[in-house]
């Protein structure tokens, strides 16, 4: 049997293919705008599409948007409707966050949500702003929004590793991998800290102490490549499903599998992390084997595992 004839989808897969395409029909659309670290551009080059979008006669508003002081990225959001933020009080002290309750009342065609990791204020209805967006997207309106490499949970320890900084907010790969469109927002080490250099980022003072620390050059370089690398990862798996679907003879990915063994320990998680990217980045199958051991492990690193 050929590989044309081993990639064919059976009547079941068809089946559920159909399904998922009916389901998807009713959910709002979601388009990342994504980068390999803060000031490469994402929520700039997210409100230029709007605005093109908008003169194209698309219903489109900003549910939140976070300028950081940049002029050129102010300048960008005159002309558009702006939900108001809602205001929570933690501690004593007035937290504004997205609302999301008048998003949905309003119903637009499409919503600018900025920073998609972000974690909401105490007394939010959702701990995360990724999950205000699915709700937004099973109301039937399309999202467009950013993210930053550093903020896939595959990827923090790797980050971590790279640069020194533990990043604190991230959210599930499947919420990428599930997005209907990605757009990397992309630009050379070079030219990143040239906008550093010219406050174009942060402030002067903020921007040299950056420099020093997360932005060194090496940092971004590795980045840049892991945000490449992902995104083209992503394409690569899309051609390879539309051409199963169509049923197209083509060049696939090997068919080797790989077996994972692990058992409880906290090493776990980043072994199936590491897994799952060579799963993507490969075309790998893989098998997972459980090592029965009596070790306990404490509820946090329990749930780490579980939702890996």
């Amino acid at each position: 049997m050929n590989d044309f004839e081993n990639n064919r989808l059976n009547p079941d897969e068809l089946l559920a293919t159909l399904q998922d395409e009916e389901e998807k029909g009713k959910r709002g659309k979601l388009k990342i705008f994504f980068g390999m670290c803060a000031g490469v551009g994402k929520t700039y080059t997210m409100l230029q599409t709007a605005r093109t979008e908008k003169l194209k006669g698309s219903d489109i508003i900003i549910g939140y948007v976070e300028t950081h002081n940049r002029i050129e990225t102010a300048e960008l959001v005159n002309g558009f409707e702006l939900i108001p933020r809602k205001t929570w009080e933690y501690k004593s002290t007035p937290i504004q966050e997205m609302d999301l309750d008048a998003i949905i009342e309003r119903k637009p065609q499409i919503v600018i949500v900025d920073e998609l990791a972000h974690t909401n204020a105490p007394g939010s209805r959702h701990t995360k702003r990724f999950q205000d967006v699915q709700e937004i997207l099973e109301n039937g309106i399309n999202v467009y929004t950013t993210l930053n490499v550093q903020h896939l949970e595959s990827r923090s320890e790797t980050v971590a590793q790279i640069t020194g900084v533990i990043v604190r907010e991230t959210l599930p790969d499947e919420i990428f991998e599930k997005a209907d469109e990605v757009e990397l927002v992309d630009l050379t080490p070079a030219e990143l800290l040239q906008r550093l250099s010219d406050g174009k980022v942060y402030s002067q003072e903020r921007s040299r102490e950056a420099v020093e620390n997360f932005f060194r050059k090496g940092n971004i370089t590795a980045l840049r490549e892991m945000a490449l690398r992902i995104v083209a990862d992503r394409v690569d798996k899309q051609l390879h499903d539309y051409m199963q679907q169509k049923r197209i003879r083509g060049p696939w990915k090997s068919g080797l599998h790989l077996l994972v063994a692990i058992d409880y320990s906290s090493q776990s998680t980043k072994l199936l992390r590491w897994a799952k990217i060579f799963l993507i980045q490969w075309g790998l199958k893989f098998r997972l084997c459980m090592l029965k051991r009596f070790t306990i492990l404490p509820p946090k690193s329990a749930n780490s595992l579980i939702k890996t």
